[in-house]
């Protein structure tokens, strides 16, 4: 079977804004036809904060790859051996949260890519081919250019380090957790702060100069979330399964409360 094409990379790597639904409460694959239906492009399967399994992110890649829908899985970089797991299980990418050094990105791609680049052993399952892989060799070859490998920015010490970063082969793109930088630079939520939008330039110019994808998540003010969008953001999370509930069921509730009695 031809591997299921991850079509957030594609997307990225031809220049086109891509939109990403973050899974955290909604621990189940309803999940997945809940963000296709709503025009997303890919997942962000929390594992770093929600409390999500690996038995989760399994069903939940498997519900993804079929709709075109890219399972991506947020992990600390404590458990880079349950990233390569979650890649034998369906995901299609992995991004790393709180990438400080080149050694970290460095460490990741060793973990996360197959050789000569990295050392990931191949796990044979490959949900990613409807579970019948080709030969070794090509199935290498191809899962190697459909896995999407982001390294996330939320800090001063990652901010000064950024360019080394973004100079690791294997890496795909530099992603800004704005609400971690913001609090992580004495700004929290201050998404005009000079402090913050100077860290945040680094970032894209670093995306620039290593011809590197750039791409935020956390900022929900829509000036600002223009503004890095038209700065050349790709990859943007728009926000979590919990969040788009709330605000739902909220906005509905008030408008049926505000409606004049009989």
């Amino acid at each position: 079977m031809a591997i299921y094409p991850n079509t957030t990379l594609r997307k990225i790597l031809g220049g086109e804004l891509t939109l990403g639904f973050g899974v955290t409460a909604l621990r189940a694959s309803v999940a997945v036809p809940l963000a296709h239906a709503a025009g997303y492009d890919w997942l962000v399967i929390d594992a770093e904060h929600g409390s999500i399994s690996l038995d989760d992110i399994g069903l939940i890649s498997l519900a993804a790859l079929p709709l075109g829908i890219t399972p991506i899985v947020r992990i600390n970089f404590s458990a880079l051996d349950e990233a390569s797991r979650a890649l034998d299980n369906g995901a299609q990418g992995i991004i790393i949260p709180s990438v400080e050094s080149k050694e970290q990105a460095e460490a990741i791609v060793s973990s996360l890519r197959y050789p000569p680049l990295g050392r990931r052993n191949w796990g044979g399952t490959a949900p990613q081919f409807g579970y019948r892989p080709p030969p070794l060799a090509e199935a290498v070859r191809q899962t190697e250019a459909e896995t999407l490998v982001i390294a996330m920015i939320e800090s001063s010490e990652g901010v000064r380090n950024v360019h080394d970063i973004a100079s690791v082969e294997g890496i795909d793109a530099l992603f800004v957790g704005a609400a971690d930088l913001s609090l992580n630079l004495g700004v929290p939520g201050g998404f005009g702060a000079p402090a913050l939008v100077a860290a945040i330039d680094s970032v894209i110019a670093a995306c620039d100069q290593a011809h590197k994808v750039f791409g935020f998540g956390g900022i929900y003010d829509r000036t600002w979330a223009a503004t890095y969008r038209e700065r050349g953001a790709r990859l943007v999370a728009a926000g979590a399964d919990h969040g788009f509930v709330l605000a739902g069921a909220t906005e509905r509730a008030s408008f049926l409360r505000s409606l004049s009695t009989p």
